[in-house]
């Protein structure tokens, strides 16, 4: 992944002292958010006046170690019924391909899945998990175009609990956190699943392009108010996305990092390690 955002910032100041303003902007630009800023430099200070490249390195890792939980609980399968994963996000963050990489995954360890194609709007959305789904040997269920997609969710609930599957993918609609109204049809998808179960869905999980930068965080609030996020999935990491934005998130919202995504093969979808993230990343 090319993170180590601060590399080149520890290369320039290994020999003068450090620029704050300099630092402040560059924490900003690897979209940290202002909070998480502003607490890598108040410890910063704590240090005295004057800190060195390896100091900055060091409270940065200490910081955003601390502000990323030691580990995250595994999604696991329930005892008797079908466990719900609602994926959400904006047009464009790799959702669907994200949704296909997880049942991929589960079917890696062993567990059984069933998606959904629950994205009734995006033109060739269905066929494109279709498509996925032929290729890593998982079933998934298709509506109507213009249908209703908390239907369809509801129907595949009630086909994986009758035939013993362990999670139940729905692959939602992409829409602008802006909507209202499409924020208001994934909480209907939301309290439709919890009428067969009322914890459903037990996981609602957030994609988030790492291209996007701080934008991400204003879409992750948006969409926890709506239907209250469990997790986040983080694509694109092979492009030019920092990852800092989810640092911020969990530092303001407190949403974890469940998944990340590094690249267009199926292998390129791993569970999130904060070692690994934070050692990239600085």
């Amino acid at each position: 992944m090319p993170l180590g955002f601060l590399r080149n910032l520890v290369a320039k100041f290994t020999a003068q002292p450090v620029d704050w303003d300099e630092l402040e902007e560059t924490l900003l630009r690897a979209d940290l958010g202002v909070p998480m800023t502003m607490r890598i430099l108040d410890a910063l200070r704590e240090r005295g006046s004057e800190v060195d490249a390896e100091t900055v390195a060091e409270v940065c890792r200490k910081e955003i170690q601390e502000a990323l939980p030691f580990s995250v609980p595994p999604i696991r399968p329930l005892p008797a019924k079908p466990k719900a994963i609602l994926i959400v996000g904006v047009n464009g963050t790799g959702k669907t391909t994200s949704a296909a990489k997880m049942a991929h995954w589960f079917k890696t360890n062993r567990y059984t899945s069933l998606l959904v194609a629950a994205d009734t709007f995006r033109a060739a959305a269905i066929e494109q998990l279709e498509t996925w789904s032929e290729r890593i040997g998982v079933e998934v269920l298709t509506g109507q175009y213009g249908g209703d997609s908390a239907a369809l969710c509801y129907d595949a609930w009630s086909s994986a609990y009758r035939r013993n599957i362990e999670f139940l993918i729905c692959d939602t609609a992409g829409r602008l956190h802006t909507k209202g109204n499409l924020m208001q049809e994934l909480a209907k998808v939301k309290r439709t699943l919890s009428k067969h179960d009322s914890e459903a869905p037990h996981e609602r999980l957030l994609v988030v392009d790492a291209t996007t930068g701080s934008n991400a965080l204003v879409q992750a609030k948006e969409f926890h108010q709506a239907i209250g996020l469990t997790g986040i999935v983080l694509t694109k990491l092979d492009g030019s996305g920092k990852g800092g934005v989810v640092v911020a998130i969990q530092h303001e919202l407190g949403i974890p990092t469940r998944f990340i995504g590094t690249g267009e093969k199926l292998e390129d979808f791993a569970v999130f390690d904060r070692e690994i993230f934070v050692n990239q990343m600085l």
